[in-house]
């Protein structure tokens, strides 16, 4: 197939939706399919097509450089050429770029497909108003209205968010396909380094932002009977960290913060002893299933709008949304019982197997190939 990946949000790999379509663009070549990428991503790698970034005037610091992400500005043209000749187009986020790309579609006549990657209290939380549902409401309203009234189908990564959709009414066909997980995530044996031989180690990977919860984390630490014997690792980036760094300097908490590669990743989770997820707001967390992926025993929020309560296997992988003392006798209690978390770590081996990143691409695969199925009935 001839694929056309349209990404409003794509460059560095410092944020889940990137990592994602880069694996998803790597899946769908290794398979033999032709994919051409349009984004703001500047490359001399073939196949992508460059535009403009958008700029927003005195917000451009905090967007750009605080959050390290770069939104692309539609160009009429360079979208129609880019789409025309494909047997599918696939539009990853409701933005401008996506949006433009979904009329050019209908006006050519050729099929395409959306994804749901991001949730609107990633917006929402930005400005301390997560919670707040009459904005969350009419940002699922704007994104239907603007996108996804006009596809057929929308790649969801969790069954939460198709859910999420079908209670805000939208009409699509939702395919639940997970983000995926590579194969580099996998269980080995690193020794920790000399100066944490000692010490329990609690990894959390996610990009420093607000709806993430790093403060719960690091509060929970103060209220452990093991406090001095803890080692923290905020794996990530992200315009928090500055916050997140003074928190734990002024609470005297051992936290390091680090961007890591993917191999370095799976060193550090692998060496680690527990993951501890609190953030609030989640579609998936492909974080959380690359560290269970390893065997790493997690302990995730039990949040509302968080799809990664799903990865729970008993009661004591849970702990009380933003409740930081119930998460410090969540941690006691593994560092207490570790022969049983040896042996949850080997169910959870066996659980991730389902989230492979080869059965991801297939899966995606059949979403392309039924909606230029449909499609072609109808002409």
């Amino acid at each position: 197939m001839n694929i056309t990946i349209v990404a409003d949000v794509f460059g560095k790999q410092n944020n889940g939706t990137t990592i994602t379509i880069r694996r998803l663009i790597d899946g769908l070549r290794e398979r033999g399919h032709s994919v051409k990428v349009v984004s703001s991503f500047k490359t001399d790698e073939e196949g992508f097509v460059s535009l403009e970034r958008r700029h927003f005037g005195i917000f451009d610091n905090y967007i750009y450089n605080k959050n390290q992400v770069e939104l692309a500005k539609p160009d009429r043209k360079i979208l129609t050429d880019a789409i025309k000749g494909s047997d599918v187009v696939h539009i990853v986020l409701p933005f401008k770029t996506g949006i433009m790309a979904s009329k050019i579609c209908k006006e050519l006549n050729i099929p395409f497909t959306t994804a749901f990657h991001c949730q609107p209290e990633n917006f929402s939380g930005n400005i301390g108003m997560q919670n707040f549902g009459l904005l969350n409401n009419y940002l699922y309203s704007r994104f239907k209205n603007r996108l996804y009234k006009r596809a057929n189908r929308v790649h969801c990564p969790s069954l939460f968010i198709s859910e999420q959709l079908k209670k805000h009414g939208y009409k699509t066909k939702n395919y639940v396909i997970s983000n995926g997980v590579v194969p580099a995530f996998k269980k080995m044996k690193v020794d920790k380094p000399e100066n944490l031989k000692d010490k329990f180690v609690i990894l959390f990977s996610a990009r420093f932002s607000k709806e993430k919860m790093h403060k719960v984390l690091l509060r929970a630490i103060k209220f452990s009977k093991y406090k001095d014997n803890l080692h923290l690792i905020f794996a990530g980036c992200g315009p928090m960290e500055d916050k997140i760094k003074a928190y734990a300097q002024k609470h005297n908490i051992d936290v390091e913060l680090n961007f890591y590669s993917k191999d370095d990743l799976v060193k550090v989770i692998n060496y680690s002893d527990l993951y501890v997820h609190p953030s609030e707001v989640e579609i998936e967390a492909i974080s959380c299933l690359e560290a269970m992926t390893c065997g790493l025993v997690p302990v995730i929020a039990n949040s509302k709008k968080s799809a990664t309560t799903q990865f729970a296997l008993t009661y004591d992988n849970l702990f009380e949304n933003k409740n930081s003392i119930d998460l410090a006798s969540k941690i006691d209690y593994w560092i207490e019982h570790p022969e049983e978390k040896s042996e949850l770590s080997e169910k959870y081996l066996n659980y991730t197997k389902q989230f492979s990143i080869e059965h991801s691409i297939d899966k995606m695969i059949e979403m392309f190939k039924d909606e230029i199925k449909e499609h072609s009935l109808k002409e």
